[in-house]
């Protein structure tokens, strides 16, 4: 009987891995004008963010300006909505006192930095392998089904967007997703985990987002605290003792 289980679950591993590969990033990786992304659209950084701005640079020498390429372009996608337009980018390489090329490879690069719309609500599904084999197929398949779009695509009401991601360190309470939340602005920001998901599960956080409510992150396993074991610990119960092997006082 186990033999037979094994055999089982190992034929649907295998066919997860046969399935053509999907693209990863949420927007091409070159740039088209259009009109509500195009070099001359003015974009700046909000006042408050100006004053971030500075606090960002003061970690960095002088001479090393272009080392807050990343946080800068952070602050400003959490600004725009979600999203770096072409011209937030170019005030990214004006502050940093680098060609716009230079931020670019950045933004293109790296797949949490979106060039194209996204939600107020961006839902990431983990894609890596322990969430796959956990069942993230599934779950990315029942959020799209209930959105009704396509991965990358924004709902008409413009609060969901569904996008992958690469793996983001929870695989002991696979499979996981996180919500960016871009609805209060970079004031508001969170970018919270949601562990131990069902299909039915994210349906129901999704419910509850668009009614303007703050799930609870974490697990949403109610027999796991954190990263525990289901049902609690039965090992290591107690206060850890010293290795019997050496004498810790002598050290």
């Amino acid at each position: 009987m186990l033999p037979r289980l094994a055999a089982k679950r190992f034929s649907e591993i295998r066919q997860i891995f046969r399935q053509p590969s999907r693209a990863f990033s949420t927007a091409l990786n070159y740039h088209l004008d259009s009109p509500d992304n195009n070099p001359n659209l003015p974009w700046e950084f909000s006042e408050a963010n100006q004053t971030k701005v500075k606090e960002i640079l003061s970690h960095y020498p002088s001479n090393y300006k272009q080392s807050a390429v990343i946080p800068l372009l952070d602050l400003a996608q959490q600004q725009h909505g979600g999203w770096l337009p072409v011209s937030a980018m170019n005030a990214v390489a004006k502050v940093i006192e680098v060609p716009p090329i230079r931020v670019y490879e950045v933004a293109t690069f790296y797949s949490m930095f979106n060039r194209a719309k996204v939600g107020k609500y961006h839902l990431l599904v983990c894609g890596t392998t322990p969430c796959m084999i956990r069942g993230s197929r599934g779950i990315e398949e029942a959020l799209l089904k209930h959105l009704g779009v396509k991965r990358n695509e924004v709902t008409p009401d413009g609060l969901f967007s569904v996008g992958e991601m690469e793996c983001m360190g929870c695989c002991v309470n696979a499979p996981m997703i996180t919500v960016a939340d871009y609805s209060n602005g970079s004031e508001g920001y969170t970018y919270n985990y949601y562990e131990d998901v069902t299909p039915e599960r994210v349906v129901e956080i999704v419910e509850l987002l668009r009614k303007g409510e703050k799930p609870p992150h974490g697990t949403q396993n109610p027999r796991r605290i954190m990263s525990g074991p289901e049902g609690g610990n039965i090992t290591l119960l107690g206060e850890p003792q010293p290795p019997p092997c050496r004498d810790l006082d002598s050290c």
